[in-house]
């Protein structure tokens, strides 16, 4: 399969977004990530839970809808298919809405966390404030604005809620194989 997507090209580095001109400083005496919804057991961790907990590792090219990628970004951080594990979503339990500390949200079916990862490592560094300190998800098949930055909490739920950017405008799915922009 090729390894670019219709309509991208490649580039040497993200370049950064964001929906808030400044981006905060979180508190992390109090940061918590939350897991929670239709699962049998709620998770929460601290920041410092969270990097004890990060030993999974995936190398993965990301891809923008503005039609730039970058290759072979190596993330660091915890699967979320373990912590799906962990978690035991209910059979109920269809599609995933992911909020940010910064008020972005994003949503997607549950399937397209089998291959993410929460990251707290970026190219062998903490992850940079600019690309989601303290903890960024990451989706591979996706294009990049359903990698949330600033992740506070994944709640499981039964039906399909609009994000932040599929509120305006933005393809609810967003496979950058499919070109899955905008509606």
């Amino acid at each position: 399969m090729e390894r670019l997507p219709p309509g991208q090209r490649w580039i040497s580095k993200p370049v950064v977004y964001d929906i808030v001109d400044s981006i905060p400083s979180w508190d992390m005496q109090s940061y918590r990530f939350e897991l929670f919804g239709l699962v049998e057991k709620q998770l929460s961790f601290s920041y410092s839970e969270l990097l004890e907990l990060s030993s999974d590792e995936i190398i993965a090219d990301f891809h923008c809808v503005t039609r730039w990628s970058v290759k072979d970004i190596h993330w660091r951080g915890v699967k979320t298919l373990r912590l799906l594990s962990m978690a035991k979503p209910l059979p109920e339990a269809k599609f995933v809405f992911v909020r940010s500390l910064e008020g972005y949200t994003t949503n997607m079916p549950v399937e397209y966390l089998e291959d993410g990862i929460l990251a707290t490592y970026m190219n062998g560094d903490i992850l940079p404030k600019e690309h989601g300190f303290p903890l960024r998800l990451v989706v591979p098949r996706l294009y990049a604005w359903k990698s949330a930055k600033y992740v506070k909490s994944i709640e499981l739920i039964a039906n399909d809620q609009a994000g932040f950017w599929e509120q305006r405008g933005y393809n609810m799915r967003g496979d950058p194989w499919k070109e899955e922009r905008y509606w």
